[in-house]
């Protein structure tokens, strides 16, 4: 079984007089940017992220910043699908929380089965009331965590807040979504160091940060095996920071210490090919079709992993 996890960088599908169209792997989409140009760079943007999907062949695909599941079906059958790419028949996107309606979804050739959305958790369900500040029945995920369990592997599809506008705020915030997540396990199964499970997606950890613990401490430290370490430091990157040097490792993979123990050889595979060439620390080639900045895929790599046997 191989898996991945990508952030496609808000797709939305927008309809106009002109007809639909999926808004490309950019960021504040506003009527300034809907040029004939813009519409074109979108178009390629977007058989890009097609291309980066058809190349990693995973049987199940996480996704983040999927504005809802008639984007994620328009995706699936006008652009993924003549581009090669085998079918998912199985594709799920609930509404989430983030503000803008980009949310997290899956895209599987395997029959997903106890799918649920986890958007309505607030700190006094989860009983963190004491981690939590602010209104504490207000929704502890920006986004979602969506899980779903694959045969005997369980999935937890998360998009946690990014790093700004303060930078302090947000790590709480993003503190509050992982031990969220923690307990959503530790309710779902009786001793979650022995279950099958994996937590996917985009945690939005920068490179830098004024604390020196990791927002996502709660799920790493004794509960969680991070599968990305078992690649070289230098390799571990899957976002870079436009105009800037900075390379960061936002998308992750932890695996329950019984996945991780049962798969040791397993290593991910990132696929930076739809990555604009501002990255420049990726050599390897590019897509045809990549530019400078854009058009890309997205503005994140893709990352793949295989379980032999699963």
């Amino acid at each position: 079984m191989r898996i991945a996890t990508f952030n496609v960088q808000n797709m939305r599908l927008r309809h106009s007089k002109a007809g639909v169209l999926l808004s490309g792997a950019r960021d504040r989409d506003g009527p300034t940017r809907e040029s004939a140009a813009a519409k074109a760079t979108d178009t390629i943007d977007r058989q890009l992220t097609a291309d980066v999907l058809r190349e990693a062949d995973a049987d199940i695909v996480a996704m983040q910043e999927v504005f809802d599941k008639e984007t994620l079906d328009y995706f699936h059958d006008r652009i993924l699908l003549p581009s090669g790419c085998a079918p998912y028949p199985f594709r799920v996107c609930f509404p989430g929380n983030d503000g803008r309606g980009y949310d997290v979804a899956l895209m599987s050739r395997i029959a997903l089965d106890d799918v649920k959305s986890h958007a309505t958790l607030t700190a006094i369900d989860l009983g963190l009331e004491g981690q939590a500040g602010g209104d504490l029945d207000e929704p502890v995920f920006r986004r979602d965590c969506l899980s779903a369990r694959v045969g005997e592997l369980t999935l937890f599809v998360c998009h946690f807040k990014a790093p700004w506008p303060d930078a302090e705020i947000a790590w709480t915030t993003r503190r509050l979504e992982a031990l969220a997540v923690r307990r959503v396990i530790e309710r779902m199964f009786p001793d979650p160091a022995s279950a099958q499970w994996m937590i996917l997606g985009d945690l939005n950890e920068p490179k830098h940060e004024a604390r020196s613990a990791r927002a996502s401490a709660p799920l790493i430290d004794d509960f969680a095996v991070d599968l990305v370490t078992r690649l070289p430091e230098e390799r571990r990157w899957s976002y870079h920071l436009r105009d800037s040097s900075i390379y960061s490792r936002p998308d992750a993979l932890l695996a329950s210490p019984a996945l991780a123990g049962r798969f040791p050889d397993a290593k991910p595979v990132y696929l930076r090919q739809g990555l604009g060439y501002e990255a420049a620390r990726f050599s390897g080639d590019r897509l045809p079709g990549v530019g400078y900045h854009r058009p890309h895929a997205s503005d994140h790599a893709a990352i793949a992993i295989d379980f032999d046997g699963l």
